[in-house]
């Protein structure tokens, strides 16, 4: 057997079919109306300086704690700024930071289970250890203490949500590597004599990607709560910065007069995190053939 036919035997049996995947997210209603949520969400988000009317950080622009109205759509706050701009600019923080912690989990923690699982022995033994010494801490906890330790601020909010979520790509990756690893395309490669590197690069990780991608979906929303949840506490984003959670927390004395401070953030976290779930729900029926045929 040649090193082509191993490669295309490998590659091509977890190659997922990406027209078809998208053809049936848009056709199931719960994903369609999630990816359309998200997308009003991220343009929002992109186009913030157009859409927005007033500058996020803009004050006096109207009364303070005025209710909605067509001058503010969403109100103003103590200071009297747009709700709604800094709602918009908001997505900016939330999603951004949510996708940079979801990107650093995937990356460290893919990998370490991709190569634990396929060394094996004492490496996988001590690596197993370790995921469950780091799953032993509740994610939020895990990443409060962190963040107690580098210090408040949205970056290091990124490092410690990431460090939080590594253990669950680990050991979801680790377990999908030690079932593709037993595979004869896996073992044909090696017997031709490829390399470690070159069979966790070319044939591993293709063959656990529809997993991964999957596992980052729907650790997206909980990065985003989690990601909210600090800068309520007042771990993550400093005032004046308009993200979701500390908008929240700022606006925690007002909610009795002026709960629209509250209302319309907390319903973009909602927003968000919802369509994700439905995003990802549908995403985890279409990549595993096992939970499609459940249904």
């Amino acid at each position: 057997m040649s090193v082509e036919l191993v490669q295309q035997t490998g590659v091509s049996s977890a190659k997922p079919r990406w027209r078809k995947v998208v053809r049936q997210l848009v056709m199931n209603p719960g994903a369609f109306i999630g990816a359309l949520i998200l997308l009003v969400l991220v343009f929002g988000a992109l186009f913030a300086p157009w859409i927005a009317p007033y500058d996020w950080n803009e004050q006096w622009v109207g009364p303070r704690l005025a209710p909605p109205s067509t001058d503010h759509f969403f109100g103003t706050d103590r200071f009297g700024r747009d709700v709604f701009s800094r709602m918009i600019y908001g997505g900016r923080f939330s999603l951004s930071v949510g996708i940079a912690t979801v990107l650093f989990s995937m990356i460290i923690g893919s990998l370490f289970g991709v190569f634990i699982g396929y060394t094996g022995g004492r490496v996988d033994h001590f690596g197993v250890m370790a995921i469950d010494v780091m799953l032993g801490f509740p994610p939020i906890v895990l990443a409060i203490l962190i963040v107690a330790v580098l210090g408040v601020g949205l970056p290091n909010v990124v490092v410690a949500v990431g460090i939080a979520g590594i253990p669950r790509f680990a050991r979801v990756v680790r377990g999908a590597t030690l079932a593709i690893k037993a595979r004869p395309f896996v073992e044909a490669t090696q017997a031709i004599g490829a390399g470690h590197f070159r069979v966790m690069v070319w044939h591993l990780i293709p063959n656990v990607l529809p997993t991964i991608t999957v596992l980052a979906t729907l650790n997206l929303a909980g990065a985003i709560i989690s990601t909210a949840s600090l800068s309520f506490l007042g771990l993550g984003a400093q005032p004046p910065t308009p993200e979701w959670g500390a908008m929240l927390y700022q606006s925690r004395e007002f909610y009795r007069f002026a709960p629209w401070n509250m209302i319309f953030p907390g319903l973009a976290l909602f927003l968000s995190v919802m369509s994700v779930n439905l995003m990802g729900d549908r995403l985890s029926e279409v990549l595993d053939p096992r939970v499609s045929k459940g249904h």
